[in-house]
């Protein structure tokens, strides 16, 4: 019976009429879902060395459509902003877009220091993150700023470091514009949540945008990068997928 109570709550939280947050909530929650699913039977489709990336894509937004179920319910019942889950979902998600680049460098000779390297600082940026919106939020911009740090180690990995000169070395143009896509996603795309840690009460933008605006940024900016991200794999997958067919073929 409390299982039933539980899942009525997380599906059933009702919510008012002119709730854009919570619209968001909602709206984001189905994206995610419907991307998953996409995601999920796009695996199948496409060769063997693409479905782990594929399969990595549907846990991104498999993960973040659970946890925006949960979020949307709490906002529909506190109208707060829920932070906890919003990072849990973070911290699951955030390392699993680092694993990505791994895996669609492996056969380039990307190794595992690569991806370990990544997924810590990452995992970093996000703990202390955490730390400075909730425990310390006197100190935010301190935390902030190492926060920054993490984000910082992850942006030149993709835009200057070993991941950047594994892309380069590939000599394959369809890789390299995925990987270059998926570079502006850590640049332009993942920009808007140190944005937002800074607009908290505290923080060096506070007081300029409110806590309701936030949340629907959040919501749109989670829903742009973890889908979008998904499908740059996607269609990069596809494409060698059919240039690998069309050489079988050929020969």
């Amino acid at each position: 019976m409390n299982a039933l109570v539980n899942f009525e709550s997380l599906f059933m939280a009702q919510l008012q009429s002119g709730d854009y947050v919570g619209f968001t909530f909602f709206i984001g929650s189905m994206a995610m879902l419907a991307s998953t699913v996409f995601f999920f039977v796009q695996m199948t489709r496409v060769d063997g060395k693409w479905k782990d990336s594929m399969l990595v894509s549907g846990l991104i937004t498999g993960i973040a459509a659970v946890h925006y179920f949960y979020m949307r319910s709490f906002w529909a019942e506190n109208q707060a902003s829920p932070t906890e889950f919003r990072y849990i979902d973070w911290i699951l998600t955030v390392p699993l877009m680092c694993v990505e680049f791994y895996l669609i460098l492996k056969a380039f000779g990307a190794k595992q220091n690569l991806l370990w390297r990544m997924v810590f600082w990452s995992t970093w940026m996000l703990v202390i993150g955490y730390l400075g919106e909730t425990v310390f939020r006197d100190q935010s911009a301190i935390w902030g700023g190492l926060s920054s740090v993490g984000y910082f180690a992850v942006f030149y990995d993709v835009w200057f470091g070993p991941a950047k000169k594994l892309a380069g070395n590939s000599n394959d143009p369809i890789l390299q514009k995925a990987f270059k896509t998926l570079g502006w996603f850590i640049l332009a795309g993942w920009a808007i949540y140190p944005i937002g840690y800074m607009a908290i009460p505290g923080g060096l933008l506070s007081g300029i945008l409110s806590p309701e605006s936030l949340d629907i940024i959040y919501n749109i900016g989670d829903a742009i990068n973890k889908i979008g991200f998904g499908l740059v794999i996607y269609s990069l997958a596809a494409s060698k997928t059919a240039q690998s067919a069309g050489t079988t073929a050929a020969a």
